[in-house]
């Protein structure tokens, strides 16, 4: 499949500082890519330099084959971390003023109702609730009916509700051919929404593939989850590894079996038992550590 944009080899330096070290990285027509990294990692650098807001340090950015120029500026739409707006204007008096910047735009009464805006049009962008706000910016990013969308952490801040009602209008965008690059921190949104999805780390790009792909390629086991008051009284230790939560213990294990027999033989009270997959964050934990960074 062809790529609409394509990255080889991008770099960005500040000074003595590689905030990106020569990644490369390629979004097919109507497929959502992830961009997947600690904080520090260098995504938003990423996606500022593919959007076209920054100039990279080294590299190629391609977008149809050429570099970017009007006419990526003209077919791309983003929706960045924050985003500060004229204020004392009305959800319906912004979008028309974004509406006014592009030569081709996307019927309002269209972006209104994709973006379930009806109720909130005549009110002042200020007194919209966390969802109502992404709703509308994402209106916005979509006013000059983009092929290619930005979406740098899109739900941060969202309640779940909120969260799952944007992540159906992102595959809604999806459906109509249209590709997006994704930076987020929510494993499952990026599982939900990524045909595939790049982890970050230091500037690089240390892996990148279908996120169920990468998960065969880096677990072949599941993970047990017990209470902690599961442990027989008296007992310290369980007869394999275990990795304790504040409320609970995991066992990774390739045989489950094997592990549920010592648990029994232990005396581990079985009743509050899940056996759940190897998950995204898993995997970013494995290859990238469980330091605080900041």
């Amino acid at each position: 499949m062809d790529s609409l944009l394509a990255a080889s080899n991008l770099t960005k330096d500040y000074g003595k500082v590689r905030a990106v070290n020569g990644i490369d990285l390629a979004a097919a027509s109507g497929t959502c890519l992830g961009l997947l990294g600690p904080n520090g990692a260098g995504k938003t650098t990423t996606l500022e330099m593919l959007e076209g807001i920054t100039v990279p340090s080294g590299g190629q950015i391609l977008y149809r084959g050429a570099p970017l120029g009007p006419d990526f500026r003209s077919r791309a739409g983003i929706m960045f971390q924050a985003t500060a707006l004229p204020e004392f204007i009305t959800v319906r008096e912004t979008l028309q003023m974004f509406g006014s910047l592009y030569p081709h735009t996307r019927a309002l009464d269209e972006l209104i109702e994709r973006c379930s805006l009806q109720e909130y049009l005549d009110r002042d962008n200020r007194r919209l609730s966390g969802g109502q706000r992404q709703r509308m910016l994402l209106a916005i990013a979509l006013v000059n009916d983009p092929d290619i969308l930005f979406l740098d952490e899109p739900t941060t801040g969202l309640d779940p509700q909120a969260r799952r009602n944007f992540w159906q209008l992102i595959e809604d965008i999806k459906a109509e051919g249209k590709t997006v690059l994704l930076s987020t921190h929510y494993m499952e949104e990026a599982y939900t929404l990524c045909d595939e999805v790049a982890i970050m780390d230091h500037g690089s790009v240390i892996a990148r593939g279908t996120p169920d792909a990468l998960l065969a390629r880096h677990f072949n086991d599941v993970v047990l989850q017990l209470p902690l008051d599961s442990l027989p009284a008296g007992a310290r230790d369980l007869p394999m590894t275990a990795r304790r939560t504040h409320d609970s213990f995991e066992i990774e294990t390739g045989d489950v079996n094997a592990a549920i027999a010592a648990l029994l033989k232990a005396g581990v009270q079985l009743g509050g038992l899940r056996i759940r997959s190897r998950t995204l964050e898993d995997l970013f934990l494995e290859l990238t550590g469980k330091e605080l960074r900041g």
